[in-house]
């Protein structure tokens, strides 16, 4: 079982005309989509970076209600991305329900205006992240269908790297905020609504819709004369696919080891005594890196195949982990271990998606990608809930130790079951 089948041959660049067009390495609808992701993620991480504090220090939550509410937000849109992917392959139309995934994100902003405890909360949140839940393998199907084999990797660090600028952006749009705003909180919320419209508008403005795609040559047999709906049962059999199953099952196992990004902040916030003005501008650190390293990861799995630089990530979240639990508090310390956070993301994030797509047949891209996304979000939903568990009862230092080593042995489970076969990488 491998990763990756780089044997696979690329997709022709072919019109419905017949006349064969240059390929390009990064697409159009990559940089279209890039940029929408860009504009959202501007808008996303103004929240995420300030949620943690608003929770905890504001509104008084225990890190167990934060854990219950970090797994609602991050774990409602695993519960989604199958219906979205789904959708998407049915109605061969991934531009529209992404489009309405980002559209429900962005009505939810201004509500963050109007609630105060933790039931309302909870469900403001879980309505925004079911429009990324919507979005997201609709997104990464339209990247893949326009990319060929050989560059997916590149395209999804392409992608990822100005998904990851908006990421740089917010945190620091957030903390002028904080700074500058008398109700700060509230300042944030608004700003991040009127950001995430704006993104809406350049998704409906500036990505090609299903016609001109298909005029473009772009979605392949899914738009062939005389092909038929996809239909669940065949959504459901692609986990009948060896390679499909392995990579299902790795993303689950090591997403069950994989502590949410709010509690690395919390801790190393802990760790490292760093004062919460100082807070919103963690996430920055990750994605600083996240920003630099995506691109060079991507072309790094295209050559050297998707497994290396898969596992090579994990083993670096694995680092991070070990000096959260051992490293003396320097002033170095936040730097190593955000920087290895960031290298986390940019050897996973992409790289998976795109290893997904070389095994999915293009009319169920969505579903299959679905999958596996849903896999990944429901277990990091249940790390949320156990690591806040375990942090109320046991404290920080014993539920991070319990997570490290957890990690370590799905990370070698993983290297077994995608491991090379047949000489292939």
């Amino acid at each position: 079982m491998y990763l990756a089948d780089r044997a696979a041959p690329a997709r022709a660049n072919t019109a419905p005309d017949g006349v064969r067009r240059p390929v390009r390495r990064v697409s159009q609808v990559v940089l279209a989509l890039g940029a929408v992701s860009l504009i959202t993620d501007v808008s996303s991480e103004m929240v995420t970076a300030v949620l943690p504090l608003y929770l905890v220090v504001s509104l008084g939550l225990s890190p167990l209600g934060f854990g219950a509410l970090d797994g609602v937000y991050n774990g409602v849109s695993a519960l989604v991305q199958l219906t979205g992917g789904h959708l998407a392959d049915r109605v061969r139309d991934h531009k529209l329900i992404a489009g309405l995934g980002y559209g429900l994100s962005a009505l939810c902003k201004p509500l963050l205006l109007l609630v105060q405890s933790l039931g309302p909360l909870g469900v403001v949140l879980a309505l925004e992240r079911t429009g990324k839940g919507l979005r997201t393998s609709p997104r990464d199907a339209l990247i893949s269908l326009s990319t060929p084999a050989e560059h997916r990797g590149r395209a999804f660090g392409v992608h990822r790297a100005m998904d990851t600028t908006g990421a740089v952006l917010g945190p620091i749009t957030a903390f002028l905020i904080l700074r500058a705003a008398t109700d700060g909180y509230h300042a944030v919320f608004g700003v991040s609504a009127c950001v995430a419209v704006l993104g809406v508008l350049v998704l409906v403005l500036f990505v090609p819709g299903k016609r001109q795609l298909a005029a473009e040559g772009i979605g392949g047999a899914a738009d062939a004369p005389g092909s038929r709906p996809v239909n669940l049962r065949e959504a459901a059999a692609l986990l009948r696919l060896p390679r499909l199953r392995a990579l299902t099952g790795c993303a689950v196992l090591l997403g069950l080891t994989t502590v949410s990004d709010a509690f690395v902040y919390l801790l190393l916030q802990h760790r490292a005594h760093i004062g919460e003005e100082w807070f919103p501008l963690m996430p920055l650190g990750t994605a600083s890196v996240f920003l630099l390293l995506a691109v060079p990861a991507g072309v790094l799995a295209d050559r050297v195949g998707r497994r290396a630089v898969f596992l090579a990530g994990h083993a670096g979240l694995l680092a991070g982990y070990a000096l959260l639990l051992w490293a003396p508090a320097t002033p170095a310390l936040p730097y190593l271990v955000l920087g290895l956070h960031g290298l986390f993301y940019a050897a996973t994030d992409g790289v998976l998606p795109a290893a997904v797509s070389d095994v999915v047949p293009e009319e169920l891209r969505g579903s299959g990608l679905a999958l596996v996304g849903t896999g990944q979000a429901l277990a990091r939903f249940c790390c949320s809930l156990a690591f806040g568990a375990a942090w109320t009862v046991w404290g920080d230092t014993r539920a991070l130790f319990g997570s490290a080593i957890g990690l370590l042995l799905c990370a070698l489970v993983a290297g077994l079951v995608l491991r090379p076969a047949g000489g292939r990488r």
